[in-house]
């Protein structure tokens, strides 16, 4: 059975410092399906990160509801929206390491609540680098880590724990051709039947890559349209 993450007619305001409020997103709606990446391109500003917290639970919406498996999760309270966050991986613009730790506890700190076999703790972050191209890293301190190489062990980190929904916020930016090539991959790998793939990005090397998205997404203006 194919699961959705929905967003019915959502709108977030922000306040500005004269007291005005600003809308940053206006009635987005739109179904992101397992089984498919779907890749959210807008400019720099669009509100593509903002959009992005809310679907991954970070955010609560100023008027409307996000719903996974038809459950409104943007509703619950945090306790109960924590637990169904577990679920769910997020890649961040910034990779937010550790810096004191090294690249394998990085990648596996996320999963000590719910894994406590240390071996298996080691096999899920050292597969999880594998596929990045960065096993190689593991014992290295994250301080030691140049921009591209800590935003794939920050990818490498959101995988291991195999999400239902993973959500990536640019995770190309700070790439080169071979370190955009490998993410690309990796995502295309992660693209299981039951996982939910959604991927914000002007990055045109991810739209451009062969059999990478499924749908494409544009948002401009606060407004989310789908692309032919």
């Amino acid at each position: 059975m194919q699961s959705a993450l929905v967003c019915q007619d959502i709108s977030l305001w922000r306040r500005g410092w004269d007291g005005s409020q600003r809308a940053v997103l206006k009635n987005v709606s739109a179904v992101f399906k397992s089984g498919q990446i779907s890749i959210i391109s807008g400019l720099t500003g669009a509100g593509k990160s903002t959009l992005l917290h809310i679907l991954a639970g970070l955010l609560r919406p100023s008027q409307g509801q996000v719903l996974a498996d038809s459950r409104p999760v943007s509703r619950w309270n945090t306790a109960h929206r924590d637990r169904w966050r577990r679920k769910v991986g997020v890649v961040f613009q910034h990779p937010r390491l550790l810096n004191e730790l090294t690249v394998l506890e990085n990648v596996i700190l996320p999963l000590l609540p719910r894994i406590r076999s240390l071996s298996r703790l080691r096999r899920c972050g050292n597969e999880a680098l594998a596929k990045l191209g960065i096993a190689h890293l593991a014992g290295q301190p994250g301080f030691t880590l140049s921009g591209g190489e800590q935003q794939r062990v920050a990818i490498a980190r959101a995988i291991a724990s195999q999400p239902e929904i993973l959500i990536a916020d640019e995770p190309t930016a700070h790439q080169d051709a071979a370190g955009a090539a490998a993410i690309m991959r990796c995502f295309i790998a992660c693209r299981r039947p039951a996982t939910i793939t959604i991927v914000a990005a002007h990055d045109a090397r991810l739209l451009a890559y062969g059999g990478f998205a499924d749908r494409q997404f544009e948002l401009a203006n606060g407004c989310l349209k789908a692309l032919p």
